[in-house]
């Protein structure tokens, strides 16, 4: 009896061949996880990225906008509107405008979106001065240094880069925060049909006292429907595609994770049955249900463990040999929510086995097997 709990990590050591085939189809769902995950991080973070660092309570857009930044216009007198509602204490023009970028030493446009503030999101400064800008740090593989002065847009509109602030993209595209000043230059010379006059913003970035959807009622009561206010929170999502993204790689994740649990099951079913004899061997020497099921789990664990380990080196020299422009982007948070998915797909996939195991009766199984 004392052998019982060594006997599943023995079967593993000296036979390990049994166990190949399931580690690697698993270590292979697992490389699929991570990559599926990885690119739904990179789609989300490098599209949401400019409006998740606003330090903001409400983002406020034109009631006719559609939720979209391009397509909203504040003007001031909806401005001082919104400063008048109860509960805002700051206000601040936001805006942003999707452009092609010369960059000096490159044959290829970095996509570039130029983002007009003011009041500056996470690492950005306070403060930017006419035609300069900071710049997103994925903007740095296009080939934008500190100091380059890029030429943005048909018009060649030129901004100083001064430095460079992380993860602050825009649906893709490496963000450049400049002044409203600069950016209306930009936005008017480039795109002459959208063409914005002084005091005019896209949207307005709000913080106030009181909870967020309250806050954003009051300024929408203020502007007298002028208005369409969202939480933080519910501005990224409004953001292009966002929802939308997210929804479907989740569907395929859970599905993925489904296939893991159904893998984990039939191996663990068809070795039961392999095993027929030996467990009841066991159960005559006096082992319980409940041990030999904590052994099929043991070994089932085990082998989601090997697998991530395998399956987290594919993903990481997956990530290493894609080229920049794909948003494959790995974080802490990916590997420790796969692993986790994969232990519960373990547990559940193995305890479909315990229906065989508690059937097992000493005798039958013994006579069966000799």
């Amino acid at each position: 009896m004392n052998l019982l709990p060594k006997l599943p990590l023995r079967e593993l050591r000296r036979t390990p061949n049994r166990f190949v085939v399931a580690t690697v189809v698993l270590a292979f769902l697992s490389t699929l996880l991570l990559f599926l995950g990885g690119l739904l991080d990179g789609l989300y973070l490098g599209s949401t990225g400019a409006i998740r660092s606003q330090q903001a309570d409400v983002i406020v857009f034109s009631s006719s906008a559609r939720d979209s930044f391009l397509r909203s216009r504040i003007t001031p007198d909806i401005r001082a509107q919104v400063e008048g509602a109860q509960g805002v204490t700051e206000v601040g023009g936001l805006g942003f405008v999707l452009l092609g970028a010369q960059v000096p030493g490159q044959t290829e446009l970095a996509d570039v979106a130029v983002a007009g503030y003011e009041l500056a999101p996470k690492g950005v400064p306070a403060r930017a001065l006419d035609g300069q800008g900071v710049a997103d740090s994925r903007l740095q593989d296009q080939g934008v240094s500190k100091g380059d002065t890029i030429l943005v847009g048909p018009a060649a509109t030129p901004i100083t880069i001064t430095g460079f602030v992380d993860d602050t993209g825009y649906l893709l595209q490496g963000s450049v925060w400049v002044n409203l000043s600069t950016w209306r230059t930009v936005q008017n010379a480039n795109r002459p049909d959208s063409a914005v006059t002084d005091g005019v913003v896209q949207a307005l970035v709000v913080r106030g006292a009181g909870t967020h959807a309250a806050l954003a009622g009051a300024i929408d009561a203020a502007s007298s429907g002028a208005t369409k206010s969202l939480t933080l929170d519910e501005a990224v999502l409004a953001l292009p595609g966002v929802k939308q993204q997210r929804d479907t790689f989740n569907q395929i994740i859970y599905t993925t994770l489904a296939v893991v649990l159904a893998v984990v099951g039939l191996f663990f079913s068809l070795l039961t049955l392999e095993r027929i004899g030996l467990y009841g061997v066991l159960k005559a020497i006096g082992a319980t249900t409940k041990r030999l099921f904590i052994g099929v789990l043991l070994q089932a664990l085990i082998i989601a463990t090997i697998s991530f380990i395998i399956g987290s080196g594919l993903a990481m020299a997956a990530a290493a040999a894609l080229p920049a422009k794909v948003p494959l982007q790995l974080i802490p948070s990916r590997f420790i929510s796969t692993f986790i998915g994969l232990l519960v797909a373990a547990i559940l996939g193995s305890a479909i086995s315990l229906r065989r195991v508690t059937k097992v009766e000493p005798a039958s199984a013994i006579g069966s097997a000799s």
